[in-house]
């Protein structure tokens, strides 16, 4: 009875975390301006919600934000705002405290409630939850997947790996990387097989008479709890593998297929064959030729390796450091198990986070923070073994300090539970600081930690306010960007596009129109006629459009051929990166006039 109460307390308990986390993502989630990264695939999101339009381009990655989102903008009161763009991503990682409930059956229940904190207060997680990216999408659905397939192991319920199929074909629709997920959990599953083996040949027992006694017999008790008899249970096992698989090649193909193929494809289901073709092996070969036989992972490994652990420690330190103490205290003795040794799914996930490390360094194609996060989802698991070890070693010394207060029994305690606050207070403070820094991510000198440095100034997002006024008064082209070349390198050109009408088809636009972003996703949004000069033009032309944007070594020059514009001057990167945007003052008093601004 003390049991149960226990475990219901422990499911309040992450319910609770869980709408903490909720809470923590949601709240002022528009507010930041939207980095490069979100502004590049936000506008071609949006191109899709217009045209219906969609190929899987491995460039943006997967198709699920566009597919999602365009649901998610077609509702009405949402439209598409920043705030609606990252709708899904911080829903998925505020629900990822429920994924530690999955696995209380290896996890006490402290562990249980120290994971989902560990998920919902982590400042990687949180700020990258607040983000329109794939990787907390694709670290959700994997986790979850896996939560849910250890699920069905445990409780003989071969229903479960439907939803575990599901979540995982989810998460190849996210991000390429899902596969280096796959590739870690078969890595891991072997060396936790491997560690099982080792320690079994160091006791009196052979390998063989393990696999033939504990195995073997688990086994057959399994297939046979299953389907009455093993023969039968194999058939069910079977059965249960082949049903799984299509329905994780159908959430891979529903949301990889062309549009309006698709939809084309339904109603003359003779076409099927081929746009299930297109989103799977079509798909593969796309994914393929970019980022694995393409050139993206090209570089150094050590500057890699270098950032990403800076990253870890800026923003998980808590995490590193409990892990630590999990996967001692687990593997020593600290933490009652059933079989000696550390639990198997403890060690697992710290094969699992071990090798993203090592390995992400490897496979990124530049020094991004977010991949950070793909460590520290498995690492969360020691951490929490960690952090419930602390816990109770600080709550048995305050017991026994009940009946001697003595100075040597005051120490024991004082030592651990110091340390245990000290580090819990860090990673309070460090969500805290993770969501300050949101609104204020170009003016923080160590933001570089964890946020990428295409991230612009929030106060840009006024200035567009003022854009977005302008273009609704306004007849004709509302914004120009003047075409510049980046100093000292005359072959970088920025801002420039030669033909703009070009942009309403993917590729296009070239270098040159990423060097825009985030720009275009609002300049969409407020359906603004945009236009632009080429960089050896030197004039504006004797009347400009309202709006100029330019770069930060342009201003004086393009100033000097405007009159009544008044100039806001902004970082447009985290480090050394800023432009100018020139607003016609008499347009944006009509603007006011007619209550488009305030």
């Amino acid at each position: 009875m003390r049991t149960d109460g226990r475990r219901r307390r422990a499911l309040q308990a992450v319910l609770a975390i869980t709408a903490l986390a909720l809470a923590v993502r949601l709240v002022t989630l528009g507010v930041r301006i939207f980095h490069w990264d979100e502004g590049r695939v936000g506008y071609w999101i949006l191109r899709y919600h217009e045209t219906g339009q969609y190929a899987y381009r491995p460039i943006v990655h997967g198709p699920f934000l566009f597919i999602v989102n365009d649901w998610v903008f077609s509702v009405p009161g949402l439209d598409a705002t920043d705030f609606s763009a990252r709708l899904i991503v911080a829903l998925v990682g505020g629900l990822l405290p429920l994924t530690a409930w999955l696995l209380r059956d290896h996890l006490r229940d402290a562990e249980v409630v120290a994971l989902a904190v560990v998920f919902a207060v982590n400042p990687l997680l949180v700020y990258y939850s607040r983000f329109m990216r794939n990787d907390v999408l694709v670290g959700a659905f994997a986790l979850a997947a896996l939560a849910l397939f250890v699920r069905a192991l445990d409780r003989g319920d071969a229903r479960l790996v439907y939803p575990a199929a599901a979540a995982f074909g989810l998460a190849f629709t996210t991000k390429e990387n899902a596969v280096v997920y796959l590739l870690c959990f078969l890595g891991a599953g072997a060396l936790l097989v491997d560690h099982r083996l080792f320690r079994t040949a160091r006791s009196d027992r052979s390998v063989v008479d393990l696999v033939r006694s504990e195995w073997w017999t688990a086994l057959t008790y399994r297939l046979s709890s299953w389907g009455g008899s093993v023969r039968r249970g194999i058939g069910l096992t079977l059965a249960h593998t082949a049903g799984a698989l299509v329905v994780f090649l159908a959430v891979v193909a529903f949301f990889y297929a062309p549009r309006p193929e698709l939809w084309e494809a339904v109603a003359a289901p003779s076409r099927l064959p081929a746009v299930v073709g297109e989103a799977t092996l079509g798909s593969w070969e796309a994914f393929f030729d970019l980022w694995v036989a393409g050139s993206h992972q090209n570089h150094d490994y050590l500057p890699f390796l270098y950032d990403y652990l800076e990253t870890l420690l800026y923003g998980a330190p808590f995490v590193l450091v409990f892990a630590v103490v999990g996967v001692v205290a687990d593997g020593y003795g600290a933490v009652d198990t059933d079989v000696t040794g550390s639990r198997g799914l403890v060690a697992f996930a710290t094969y699992w986070g071990a090798v993203s490390v090592i390995g992400y360094p490897i496979g990124t194609d530049i020094r991004a923070p977010w991949a950070a996060v793909h460590a520290v989802i498995p690492l969360a698991v020691p951490a929490a073994v960690g952090i419930a070890a602390l816990a109770r070693r600080v709550r048995a010394a305050v017991e026994r300090t009940r009946d001697d207060a003595t100075g040597d029994r005051l120490a024991a305690w004082t030592a651990p539970a110091a340390l245990a606050a000290l580090l819990l207070c860090g990673a309070a403070v460090g969500a805290v600081a993770a969501n300050a820094t949101y609104a204020n991510s170009a003016d923080d000198d160590e933001a570089g930690e964890i946020i990428q440095w295409a991230q612009p100034e929030n106060d840009l997002k006024d200035t567009l306010e003022l854009v977005r006024g302008v273009a609704r008064v306004n007849d004709g082209t509302d914004v120009l960007f003047v075409g510049t070349h980046t100093p000292g390198d005359p072959s970088d050109v920025r801002f420039y596009v030669r033909n703009e009408s070009s942009l309403r088809q993917p590729r296009a636009g070239g270098p040159s129109w990423h060097t825009r972003l985030p720009l275009p996703w609002y300049l969409e949004r407020y359906d603004a006629d945009v236009t632009s000069t080429p960089p050896d033009d030197r004039t504006l032309g004797a009347n400009p459009p309202p709006v100029i944007v330019a770069a930060s070594w342009d201003a004086d020059r393009v100033g000097r051929q405007l009159s009544g514009y008044t100039r806001h001057r902004h970082d447009f990167r985290l480090w050394s990166d800023e432009i100018v945007v020139f607003v016609d003052e008499s347009a944006l008093e009509r603007a006011r006039e007619r209550g488009y601004v305030e």
